[in-house]
């Protein structure tokens, strides 16, 4: 988890974390089992690879965006997962529990 910004509160006499909106719990999925898979650095095939998740990983969504189309174990589908800054995956390889969009449009 990340925070944007955490501020000191003064006016009480107290130290007082003030922690912004932007750190609300981030949800992590499953890829498929038995897959390695493929981060790329944007949201297609023609996208160079910039990692490989090991079988088990467990990947944040921050956004998602459409894309080149792929097959994978969970259907076939156009939509690209954020997982990092500058990294995406297919989202036919992770397990959202949905055909469609689980997280907000990348910008």
């Amino acid at each position: 988890m990340s925070v944007d910004r955490v501020e000191e509160a003064e006016n009480t006499g107290a130290s007082e974390a003030v922690v912004t909106a932007a750190a609300a719990a981030v949800t992590y999925y499953s890829i498929a089992p038995g897959v390695r898979l493929n981060v790329r650095s944007g949201p297609g095939t023609g996208y160079s690879v910039v990692r490989v998740l090991a079988e088990g990983s467990k990947v944040p969504i921050y956004c998602q965006t459409p894309g080149t189309t792929v097959t994978g174990p969970y259907g076939t589908s156009n939509i690209w997962d954020n997982i990092a800054s500058g990294e995406y995956v297919s989202d036919s390889y992770v397990h959202t529990g949905s055909d469609g969009y689980v997280a907000s449009r990348c910008s």
